[in-house]
């Protein structure tokens, strides 16, 4: 398949679509930890799959280096170093008993589109796989640690972030523990430029059911949900004897915060009503176990609160609504409700012209598409929102993700990793039609 002025779609060679099922298989074998896949951030899971993939790249001839942060970058250098990279790349941390292919697949995908330009002789310019840290906000509460850090966005108070798993361990102490110069992350110095990039593309699972479902093996992204996090949120009440005290005279925390969850829930159905993009998880909802019981009312209940929208304005709105609602029912139900400050993270809107030729690329090829916003958050988006122009390629998965249960079918991940390569190898022109 021929694009105007554009070369031939490239697809992958068989040798490196078997490369790629032993990749996976071997991490498969190495990380899986009784019931899924755990690689933590800045962990030594971490750091030995990305040294799996820096062997196979080291070995075909491909340049390496490791920032200052510990990410990886892979580079098949082009004929005219002028020339702004063309990159792409994922992560390869997990979240506890995760899947094997969150993140994994877009490292992968990338290592297959350097290694096939590699076989199609010298190109003017230079192509770029960035193996990421720390996408994952499971381990520390912040996602986007490696790339943040890629532009001198990496807060340094994140540094004292305490383990989710092991309050004892400090993201600095594991950062430098797995080799990365913290002095410079804290200094927020710029471990790339953006104008260094022409455009950046990431490959990845899909983690809701729209594809399965619509029956389509390859999505292309529209833009990337931001969100904003409460993750130590939590309802004051007084703690009551259950038979002795009346409902007018209790301070119920858990009745306050189930109050909250409901007035939410039901601004959130009017919103949607409305056309508004959003969604909205209490992902945490418990009483202390050393302290509740059946005859007991709850003195204190703590919650997470999460809602993502594509829409920066629709975020703000749904944050000063959710703090006047926990006033309301304060009042009224005689308790404290402390949403605590909120962990930000800015929406990001993929280049529309690179999504118009992934379009055009998957359509001359008689591929199955479907254009899609991003419900999860992706390091494109921290792309995306430094400058660099950004795509991004769903490859289709059942069972959704974060649970080890992610099957993405090989075939359909070889499409997808054909359809980045192509972004990869065209981008840069299309950007300037």
């Amino acid at each position: 398949m021929d694009l105007p002025g554009a070369p031939p779609l490239p697809r992958i060679a068989p040798d490196l679509a078997e490369l790629a099922g032993r990749l996976f298989a071997e991490m498969r074998a190495t990380d899986h930890d009784g019931t899924g896949i755990t690689r933590e951030t800045y962990g030594p899971a971490e750091t030995l799959a990305m040294r799996r993939i820096e062997a196979v790249a080291r070995e075909a001839g491909l340049g390496i280096a490791w920032d200052a942060a510990g990410n990886l970058h892979i580079t098949l250098p082009g004929t005219d170093p002028t020339l702004p990279a063309a990159a792409c790349g994922s992560h390869l941390d997990s979240v506890p008993q995760g899947g094997n292919f969150d993140g994994a697949a877009g490292v992968i995908a990338g290592l297959l589109a350097l290694l096939g330009a590699q076989r199609a002789g010298p190109r003017a310019r230079s192509l770029k796989l960035l193996v990421l840290r720390g996408e994952e906000s499971a381990w520390y509460g912040r996602p986007y640690l490696g790339s943040s850090a890629l532009f001198g966005s990496f807060d340094p108070k994140w540094l004292d972030l305490p383990c989710l798993q092991d309050p004892s361990l400090k993201l600095r102490d594991a950062m430098a523990r797995e080799g990365a110069d913290v002095a410079v992350v804290e200094a927020r110095q710029r471990l790339l430029a953006p104008q260094s990039l022409s455009h950046f593309v990431e490959l990845h699972i899909e983690q809701g059911p729209v594809m399965v479902a619509r029956g389509v093996p390859v999505g292309l992204v529209s833009g990337i949900r931001g969100n904003f996090r409460h993750p130590a949120a939590r309802c004051l009440g007084e703690a009551a004897h259950s038979g002795a005290v009346p409902r007018w005279l209790r301070r119920d925390a858990v009745l306050g915060a189930a109050d909250l969850a409901m007035r939410l829930d039901a601004t959130w159905r009017t919103l949607l009503e409305r056309g508004e993009d959003l969604v909205m998880t209490f992902g945490i909802f418990t009483t202390d176990p050393r302290e509740h019981a059946m005859t007991r009312v709850p003195g204190e209940v703590r919650f997470t609160l999460e809602y993502r929208s594509e829409s920066e304005r629709t975020l703000e709105d749904f944050w000063q609504l959710a703090e006047a609602e926990a006033s309301e029912i304060a009042r009224e139900r005689r308790v404290r409700i402390e949403l605590g400050s909120a962990v930000r993270t800015p929406p990001a809107v993929m280049d529309a012209r690179l999504l118009a030729l992934a379009q055009r690329i998957c359509t001359e090829g008689d591929m199955p598409h479907e254009v899609l916003a991003s419900g999860a958050g992706h390091d494109a988006a921290i792309f995306a929102n430094a400058g660099v122009p950004s795509a991004m390629v769903f490859v289709r998965n059942e069972h959704g993700s974060h649970n080890p249960h992610e099957a993405m079918d090989m075939a359909d991940f070889l499409e997808g990793a054909a359809v980045l390569q192509a972004i990869l190898l065209q981008g840069a022109e299309a950007l300037r039609a």
